[in-house]
């Protein structure tokens, strides 16, 4: 058999869309439908630069800060969630706004203002100036501290040992979430958890696929971009369970051909806000290379879906027969 024919691509199952991503999206396309451009929309809707490219062609108009929203307009606030603080400018400006929040980012939110409320120290665990956490600490700032890794966990200091919590934001990398628990345990035996795990449901689900069929992989392509936590993780999460090397790009055409030299297995996996037609343009190209033989790796089965924020859905309703 020669090299060519052991070509092959192993294809994860799940990738791509989660629920929360695929609503936010979703939000601005109706938003635009529904009130016409221009919407704006604070932050990226989702960290993907195709899918806010493509609503920009729409007409979306996309913000760093809600003050460069004129007055009244309408806003929509992206999936990673914002502070109360946020929500109070809006109001002030008298702005429209259209909450599109992942409703497991809210749940984390609410976890932290509950924990708050029985005078916690609460623990997150996260990326510093990450729009999740940042929108997370907001919620009780004099609670809350930021820890990044198991290395910094030296670095906590909390009023009594016996009443801390710890919250995570939902796009980690598992394992390494699961260690920096570990080492908060250790300094706080009384560490109380969340009430349920804080990992989104995709984010696990994606890196379980890749931890299936990483071993086999010579080379393992991620689709998404650099500043998608969760598909940062996967290329992480691909090495570490095995894989001889693993690279994250955004688009088809960011694949270097040297990666391919002396590669028989190549696995494709995608982030959480990625649309699938640009996982379909890397499998074209590396058809284009000798690798036809496609077989998916299906760990879990995805059927959750989240209805569109109450505000858009009022509007909606609103809207006389055609």
């Amino acid at each position: 058999m020669t090299a060519t024919n052991r070509r092959r691509v192993l294809l994860a199952k799940p990738r791509g869309y989660c629920a929360g991503v695929d609503r936010a999206v979703i939000t601005v396309e109706k938003a635009l439908e529904q009130y016409g451009a221009p919407v704006y929309v604070r932050k990226q809707i989702v960290h993907n630069t195709h899918v806010v490219s493509s609503l920009e062609k729409r007409g979306a108009v996309f913000v760093e800060d809600t003050t460069e929203v004129p007055e009244e307009a309408i806003v929509v606030f992206s999936a990673h969630g914002v502070s109360p603080q946020v929500h109070e400018e809006a109001e002030r400006r008298e702005l429209k706004t259209i909450d599109a929040t992942c409703p497991l980012v809210t749940k984390v939110h609410k976890e932290a203002k509950r924990f708050a409320s029985e005078d916690r120290d609460i623990i997150l665990i996260g990326h510093n100036g990450h729009e999740e956490v940042e929108g997370t600490s907001g919620e009780a700032p004099e609670h809350i501290q930021v820890v990044d890794g198991p290395d910094e966990v030296d670095k906590v200091e909390v009023r009594n040992p016996d009443n801390v919590s710890w919250l995570s934001q939902t796009t980690l990398s598992v394992d390494e979430t699961n260690a920096t628990v570990e080492a908060l345990r250790e300094r706080f035996p009384n560490l109380l958890d969340p009430p349920s795990d804080d990992i989104c449901y995709a984010t696990s689900n994606r890196q379980d696929a890749v931890k299936e069929m990483a071993a086999e992989c010579d080379l393992v392509i991620v689709v998404g971009s650099d500043n998608s936590s969760n598909s940062v993780r996967l290329v992480e999460v691909a090495l570490d369970a095995g894989a001889t090397s693993a690279h994250l790009i955004d688009t088809a055409a960011l694949m270097d051909e040297s990666w391919l030299e002396g590669v028989e297995t190549v696995g494709v996996t995608s982030g959480a806000s990625v649309p699938d037609l640009l996982v379909q343009d890397l499998l074209d190209r590396l058809a284009l290379s000798g690798y036809e033989d496609v077989h998916e790796v299906e760990t879990a089965q995805e059927s959750l879906t989240f209805s569109l924020p109450k505000e858009l859905r009022r509007d909606l309703r609103a809207e006389p027969a055609k």
